[in-house]
C-alpha cells in the first residue's frame, strides 16, 4: 500500500465524515436530503489504470435519494448515520495507523535502524 493511496484514502474519510456529521445536524430539517461520500469503487478503478492515477482520485458527494422520507420530507435516520459514522471512524484510524507505520518504516531505513 504506497502512501498516495492511504492519502486517498484519508481524503474519502474526512469527506465522509463531514457528510456525516451535516446529515446528523440536519436531522431536523425540512425536506433535507442525506448525503454520502463515494471513493473506494473510485480508488479501484483508479488502480487499475496504474498508481499514479490514485492521487488524482477525489471523492464525490453525492445524495442518494433511496432512502425512507419523513412526513417533513427529510430522509436522515439516526441510527444509519451513526452507524456510518462508527464504520468510517474505524476505516479512518486504520488508514491512519498504516500511513503511522509506513512512515516510521522509512525513517528506520533512512536511519539504518534494524540492520
Amino acid at each position: 500500500m504506497t502512501v498516495t493511496l492511504l492519502e486517498s484514502a484519508l481524503r474519502g474519510t474526512s469527506l465522509r465524515t463531514k457528510a456525516i456529521a451535516n446529515n446528523i445536524a440536519n436531522i431536523q430539517t425540512p425536506n433535507y436530503k442525506r448525503q454520502e461520500v463515494e471513493f473506494g469503487h473510485l480508488l479501484e478503478k483508479a488502480l487499475e489504470h496504474g498508481k499514479s492515477a490514485v492521487a488524482d482520485v477525489e471523492p464525490l458527494l453525492f445524495a442518494p435519494r433511496n432512502t425512507a422520507v419523513d412526513a417533513t420530507g427529510n430522509d436522515v435516520d439516526i441510527d444509519t448515520e451513526f452507524g456510518n459514522l462508527f464504520d468510517n471512524s474505524t476505516m479512518h484510524k486504520t488508514y491512519m495507523r498504516l500511513m503511522t507505520k509506513m512512515y516510521k518504516q522509512m525513517d528506520m531505513a533512512i536511519r539504518g535502524d534494524g540492520v
